[in-house]
């Protein structure tokens, strides 16, 4: 597949959906995720994340990873690449509406839709279905089920911040919590497009501006969820505080002064991993997330799937050393149930040194002393060995 790259190079709403899905059809059983896919195009991995996600939302395309975001073809995604339209779109479906004209004022207001009527995750007893599949064991929040908690947050407009390391499931209990998310994945490169949306040209030639992620989910009344959010420069993630406050609104510069007026039902939700290397977490962001919650991992869950009891006796240790500061790292509820499949494909000595070579450099001393003294062997980070 031929794909036209330039940062000027750009294509309609409609054609850049079909170029997405041509680029998965013609490699059945690649993952790709949203940036590599913008590498390849030149438009921005905001513009092509919401491609993807309508895709999948209309069951032409398939999630298969929650964090980072990989999507892969299906049987349909054929039929999207010729152009074939969605299965049953409606203007307040994830596919972003036809563009409409132009107000005639500058500063038209925009009437709010209604709110988006989406079914919770389902949910049996302590464990919630998250749209990819996956399971979510319910914990406790304030004498409450976590995701009640969540909910209810949103039916009283208290924006939500859960803060903790990488790998401890903030990104599964918002997916458990709200099953209307549009998403923007946070980082250094992210912009106001990737939230508002940004014009784009159709095959004829004209230019169409096509909203983002933060513009549908306040028309529609839906979640946004702001991933890794103290990773985007605060200048850009400004332009989501108005829809925030009292105001509930924004304007949007880029497109003649366009005002959009929140939709009942409109909500924000972020993560923040504290000590990562760029992470930001602003005095002006913190007091716009009200409701803050510290994630960590469950180590009680991790024996209950099945990790070797001996991991999760080296991951309680260092997290303790990490409490008390005398270490920098230790493994969460992702690096246990890795060394679980690990285990399971090879075996529990060659899990528990690849658990020394995931840690960072200056903590592989430490963690190694601990799986010694855990597992009874000095193990060393895998390498390659001699030829064979």
């Amino acid at each position: 597949m031929t794909i036209p790259t330039g940062p000027t190079h750009r294509l309609g709403n409609g054609e850049l959906r079909r170029m997405v899905a041509k680029a998965l059809v013609d490699n059945p059983g690649a993952e790709y995720t949203p940036r590599e896919i913008a590498k390849l195009t030149g438009h921005s991995s905001g513009a092509i994340g919401n491609a993807m996600k309508t895709l999948t939302a209309t069951g032409q395309a398939e999630q298969t990873n929650s964090k980072p975001l990989r999507y892969r073809a299906n049987t349909h995604t054929g039929a999207a690449a010729a152009g074939a339209p969605a299965t049953a779109p409606t203007p307040t479906a994830s596919t972003p509406a036809a563009p409409a004209a132009k107000p005639a004022t500058r500063r038209a207001r925009k009437t709010p839709t209604a709110p988006a009527h989406s079914t919770a995750p389902a949910r049996s007893g302590t464990v919630v279905t998250r749209p990819n599949g996956q399971q979510y064991h319910l914990r406790t929040l304030a004498g409450r089920a976590d995701v009640d908690v969540l909910r209810t947050m949103r039916d009283h407009e208290v924006p939500v911040l859960l803060y903790g390391p990488p790998g401890t499931g903030k990104t599964s209990l918002i997916e458990a919590a709200y099953g209307d998310l549009l998403t923007v994945q946070g980082d250094s490169d992210t912009t106001v497009a990737d939230f508002v949306g940004e014009y784009t040209q159709n095959p004829d030639g004209t230019f169409a501006f096509v909203h983002g992620p933060l513009v549908r989910a306040m028309r529609e009344g839906r979640v946004l969820f702001i991933d890794d959010a103290t990773l985007i420069p605060p200048t850009v993630l400004a332009c989501a505080y108005p829809a925030m406050d009292g105001r509930r609104e924004i304007v949007i510069k880029a497109h003649s002064g366009e005002i959009v007026t929140a939709a009942p039902g409109f909500f924000v939700v972020a993560g923040h991993n504290p000590g990562v290397h760029g992470a930001i977490l602003s005095d002006a962001l913190a007091s716009r997330f009200a409701f803050q919650v510290q994630v960590g991992s469950d180590y009680d869950l991790a024996g209950q799937l099945g990790v070797d009891s001996k991991a999760v006796r080296v991951a309680r240790n260092l997290a303790s050393r990490h409490g008390k500061g005398e270490i920098g790292w230790a493994p969460q509820l992702r690096e246990l149930l890795a060394f679980q499949k690990i285990a399971a494909a090879t075996d529990i000595p060659t899990a528990a040194a690849n658990l020394i070579g995931a840690a960072p450099e200056d903590d592989r001393p430490i963690v190694a002393d601990v799986v010694r003294a855990v597992f009874g062997a000095r193990l060393e980070p895998l390498a390659l060995g001699t030829r064979i």
